[in-house]
């Protein structure tokens, strides 16, 4: 399916002895709730892929396709935007309002949520999911991106109506200049990633992401998967996705693969040490949503717990992936995914073409695999070019 590319496997050896459980069914209650009741809402499809599977010589490969989420392109609308609204009810009920979701959406106290400002640093899905809820939401967003977001990743946010600003370097400095400006202007920090002192909301994004993982557990049909292949930035979807895996299968469930650019692989050195340690400054990546060297530590110690392994992945297998997908193998239906959404399908392809890597996760022929589609054309002009750049290797 793809040529003998490098890549790093790194195995979870603490797995189930290190991290904790960080996210409660009581909170994913609370965001399930809020969620489902919004206009619009419905759950994404799950695609079976069987011209793939065989490709690849699994049982099964379906792909949770989240590109039609909201109209946003990616799943992150379950976490950003349910944060800001979150934060808005919070905020009123200091004041003794108690406001739901289709009050804010409404405009009924717009004239006090135009007063609140949140902020967010994004590699481009998060900041547009924070200001798509702001705009929902009736209340002011600032989203800082870094230097290598494409134009048009950060054009799609000003056009929801937020202020776009851009920091210097990296996704992580951006991290840092958004905190700092936030608690000099008392704004409220909406972010995907915990620091020491600031988890509430990061658990409350992570919460909201668990919906996709849940939609997809339902919608699985047959024997349950054995794999779970997941791409992590900071870590919180592929936290959620293990969370809610272990709620839905409980112990000897299907095995959680976190999968990394090779140049932002912090989870995997994080799964090494047993704490939180980042990537070294190096060079940037194709997948854009990915380029995070320091990992959530909220998301980090579910992740310790619950995940098997960490795949870092290489630059040269994206828009070949990107292109299999938008093609199609036999009967499968073509699909669009952005460049962060193939991660996990790569992972998959080169960890099941290498024997080694495939005894030690488990990549048999009986093997039945989850992949999920985080993202698909976020920037559209931009993955054409990658889509039509190479021929597909078949």
């Amino acid at each position: 399916m793809l040529p003998a590319l490098p890549f790093r496997l790194t195995l979870n050896q603490a797995r189930g002895r290190a991290g904790r459980a960080v996210l409660d069914p009581e909170g994913f209650a609370e965001a399930k709730s809020a969620i489902t009741a919004w206009p619009g809402y419905e759950p994404t499809p799950l695609h079976d892929l069987p011209g793939l599977a065989a490709g690849l010589g699994v049982a099964a490969v379906r792909w949770k396709d989240e590109g039609a989420r909201f109209g946003l392109g990616s799943f992150k609308a379950l976490g950003g935007a349910y944060a800001v609204a979150r934060h808005l009810r919070q905020t009123l009920g200091r004041d003794g309002i108690a406001a739901t979701d289709a009050d804010l959406a409404s405009g009924r106290f717009a004239h006090r949520t135009r007063r609140v400002t949140v902020a967010c640093a994004t590699d481009g899905n998060h900041g547009r999911a924070v200001a798509w809820g702001a705009q929902r939401f009736h209340c002011r967003a600032v989203v800082f991106v870094h230097a290598t977001v494409s134009a048009g990743r950060a054009e799609a946010i000003a056009r929801l109506g937020a202020e776009v600003r851009r920091a210097s370097a990296t996704y992580d400095d951006a991290v840092r200049l958004c905190a700092e400006t936030a608690a000099r202007e008392g704004w409220m920090v909406i972010s995907d990633t915990s620091w020491p002192g600031y988890e509430e909301i990061p658990r409350a994004v992570m919460q909201g992401y668990r919906l996709m993982a849940e939609e997809a557990y339902a919608q699985w049909r047959g024997d349950p998967p054995t794999h779970l292949f997941i791409q992590a930035g900071v870590g919180g979807a592929a936290a959620a996705v293990a969370a809610q895996a272990a709620t839905t299968f409980g112990d000897g469930g299907p095995r959680v693969i976190v999968v990394e650019p090779m140049a932002f692989d912090g989870i995997a050195r994080s799964l090494a040490a047993g704490r939180p340690v980042a990537s070294p400054p190096g060079p940037d990546t194709l997948m854009a949503g990915l380029a995070c060297a320091t990992p959530s530590p909220l998301a980090l110690a579910e992740l310790l717990l619950r995940a098997e392994a960490a795949v870092g992945v290489p630059e040269e297998a994206v828009a070949p992936t990107m292109r299999l997908l938008a093609r199609g193998i036999g009967r499968d239906p073509p699909i669009v995914a952005g460049e962060s959404a193939v991660a996990g399908l790569i992972g998959l392809a080169l960890a099941r073409a290498n024997r080694g890597a495939a005894a030690a996760l488990g990549l048999w022929p009986g093997a039945r695999v989850l992949l999920f589609g985080t993202e698909g054309a976020t920037d559209p002009d931009l993955d054409a070019r990658h889509v039509s750049c190479c021929e597909a290797v078949a």
